[in-house]
């Protein structure tokens, strides 16, 4: 069996959710030797708690090794962890109703990071994305998603429209939105299995999308502009279903 390939986080959250999550996975962290403050103290010591190699590398080759210069002080060269499950096997797991996030036409990193991050906060059980209309899982994702990117699957499927169609099969209902619908998404009730579905800015859901969703409703938009970024959406639609279940 070949070995895992490499890859690099960076970035305090990320790398410290995969030292807590997968020690072994990590092989070195590189830090500014210039920062002496208390975050960069405590990442040390939990650092070498984990047992991993600990190398202090000057800022120039922190910005070359995380591909730019937002890497707070802290790269980790680790092993790539293989994808978590299948959708399938996620749903299985799942304890209730079962919460998705479905992302179509989403592929800024920065975008999918934030949607990770408010998909863990909301409880989402995965975020699922087309292979062929998506970012993969890169360290700017890591970086953005806080963390997200280690706890929250992320399903990368070959045809969207069959997977929502599988859904529909698991009586998971499939919501999708539109600045053009006539209901809103608190008009709804969440507390029920349900895929949220959101398309990107601009372009929104593709056509064939938007045609298998059961529904498809509008974010009330009381101002000026059109539209809310994808991740603020899906924060809205995320904590909308968590509020109705609690």
């Amino acid at each position: 069996m070949s070995k895992p390939a490499n890859a690099v986080l960076y970035g305090f959250h990320a790398v410290t959710v995969r030292l807590k999550t997968h020690p072994e996975s990590v092989s070195e962290v590189h830090i500014d030797p210039s920062r002496r403050d208390a975050r960069m103290r405590s990442f040390v010591e939990r650092v070498r708690e984990a047992g991993a190699r600990l190398i202090e590398t000057p800022d120039e080759r922190l910005t070359q090794l995380a591909g730019g210069p937002r890497h707070q002080g802290v790269v980790a060269r680790v092993q790539a962890l293989a994808p978590k499950h299948s959708l399938d096997d996620v749903l299985d797991e799942v304890k209730g109703p079962p919460l998705v996030l479905v992302l179509d036409g989403v592929t800024d990193p920065h975008n999918l990071g934030a949607c990770l991050r408010v998909a863990d906060g909301a409880g989402a059980h995965a975020v699922v994305a087309p292979r062929d209309r998506a970012v993969g899982l890169n360290a700017t994702v890591a970086k953005v998603a806080s963390g997200a990117a280690e706890t929250v699957p992320y399903l990368m499927v070959t045809n969207l429209a069959r997977t929502l169609g599988e859904l529909k099969e698991r009586d998971i209902w499939v919501v999708g939105t539109s600045d053009s619908a006539e209901r809103s998404i608190y008009d709804l009730d969440l507390n029920r299995p349900v895929a949220l579905v959101l398309g990107a800015e601009g372009e929104g859901m593709r056509q064939l999308t938007a045609k298998t969703c059961d529904e498809l409703v509008r974010i009330p938009m009381a101002g000026a502009v059109e539209s809310l970024n994808v991740s603020v959406a899906a924060g809205v639609c995320l904590y909308e279903a968590l509020r109705q279940r609690r």
